[in-house]
């Protein structure tokens, strides 16, 4: 086992692990914007042909567990992270190819070429996004990870943003071999960048002591069933899959909320996602800056702003709920932007704990931890956006209920999956007794009941 304190990065280390994320998000954003609209509008495919490829991409992210634990076991994150970005960058150009595949050889081939790529993007996240947590956990200080957290989540949105609007440019007029062209382009800038930004942070002399030697390494099924009886690792798994999974779920109702019920144009529900977003990141920012602050409990200040944030979110969906019953408008953008702030500071925040804790117990396990936790997310990310929608058809069809009172439900049960993830982030973390106050605790509730 190591001993050495972990080397702090310093603010230019963690803006540099950062770029990793950017270069993740750079090669996402293009299989979920354009190659999905070229699929529906230029190929007219059912728009169930990428929802299911992205679910694809979002189900290989159960893998998340297993890439974090051989990390863990081969005392380096860095090969990870290199490699899980090759496997996502090819998974990236596959994508691509697999539009001029169906307008070649048609659909059956260029699908066949589709599903391949869209299971290396999601093993290549698995891959470099799970060591890349697990390396900020431990190089990070306590003091700085909640603005850490914040960083790199931005620098994630950074990502889609400067790569639609390079590629949105690059792409007209529309072509098959012009969208191979600018999607290889994208993908091999994006394993550069992210090659040079991670390559020296992590300690060249870390792996000269393995984190357990050959023989004290347990199987993984044994390190994970040790990591799930963690209680607060099981706890935080749960916390993070009902988050994300009210996260994602109103995600994708809010532009056609903004369309159904109130008549918007297409410009104004994309401006409701603006601001949104704009919420987002403010809610990221205010993190960053409170998790700066000195205090004595890091963990119970996380824990306020994840339970804060959720509540936040809940009563601002509600706040739509209502402002659709009654028909009245004029709001509706102010109540997108508190529904982004709620959101913005409860992710930062979860983020931000996933760090405390994954390294709370050293790095032995860390890895695994974020896989578990990675792995909720990316199930409740795949169930949240199909669930939405999904509820939203089954209340106007099945019940007959108007467009109103559809989202309507929509959002209150929205609301209360966000309620109970606040009730579950408030025993995150606890201060854990020592063994020996545990088991005096323990002998005295036993005389108790003998008593």
């Amino acid at each position: 086992m190591r001993d050495d304190p972990p080397l702090h990065l310093g603010w230019l280390g963690i803006l540099r692990l950062g770029l990793v994320q950017t270069s993740l998000g750079a090669v996402v954003v293009l299989t979920t914007s354009a190659i999905n609209r070229v699929m529906v509008v230029e190929l007219a495919l059912a728009a169930t042909v990428p929802g299911l490829l992205v679910g694809l991409h979002y189900a290989m992210q159960v893998l998340r567990p297993r890439m974090g634990h051989g990390s863990d076991i081969g005392g380096r994150r860095t090969p990870w992270i290199i490699g899980g970005t090759a496997v996502l960058a090819i998974g990236g150009i596959g994508a691509a190819a697999s539009v001029a595949a169906i307008e070649a050889a048609g659909v059956a081939p260029g699908l066949a070429v589709a599903v391949l790529s869209f299971l290396l993007i999601g093993a290549g996240i698995a891959a470099a996004g799970t060591p890349l947590l697990a390396l900020l956990a431990a190089r990070v200080a306590p003091e700085r990870r909640a603005a850490a957290a914040s960083i790199v989540w931005i620098m994630m949105i950074a990502g889609f943003v400067v790569t639609t609007a390079a590629a949105g440019r690059l792409l007209d007029p529309y072509s098959p071999e012009r969208l191979l062209a600018v999607s290889a382009g994208v993908c091999a800038l994006a394993f550069l960048l992210a090659t040079v930004a991670v390559w020296g942070v992590e300690p060249r002399a870390a792996p000269a002591e393995p984190a357990a030697a050959p023989e004290e390494r347990p199987p993984f099924r044994d390190a994970l069933r040790q990591v799930w009886a963690e209680p607060d690792a099981r706890r935080f798994a749960v916390f993070v899959f009902v988050s994300m999974l009210a996260y994602s779920a109103q995600d994708l109702v809010l532009e056609p909320f903004g369309g159904a019920v109130f008549a918007l144009s297409l410009g104004q529900t994309t401006r409701l996602a603006s601001v949104q977003h704009a919420g987002v990141l403010l809610g990221m920012v205010a993190v960053a800056l409170a998790g700066g602050a000195r205090v004595a409990d890091r963990g119970r200040l996380l824990r306020r702003l994840a339970v804060g944030g959720c509540v936040g979110a809940a009563l601002s969906v509600l706040g739509l709920a209502a402002l659709g019953l009654f028909g009245e408008a004029r709001p509706v953008a102010a109540a997108c932007f508190a529904v982004g702030l709620g959101d913005g500071v409860f992710a930062a925040a979860a983020i931000a704990s996933m760090m405390h804790l994954a390294g709370r117990d050293g790095e032995e396990r860390s890895g695994l931890r974020m896989g578990v936790w990675g792995a909720a997310q990316a199930v409740a990310f795949g169930l949240g956006g199909l669930a939405g929608t999904a509820a939203v058809d089954a209340a106007r069809l099945a019940l007959g209920a108007p467009p109103a009172a559809a989202y309507g439900l929509v959002f209150a049960a929205d609301a209360l999956l966000f309620l109970w993830a606040a009730v579950l982030a408030v025993r995150i973390g606890q201060p854990r007794p020592a063994n020996g106050e545990a088991a005096r605790g323990a002998s005295a509730r036993l005389g108790a009941r003998l008593a």
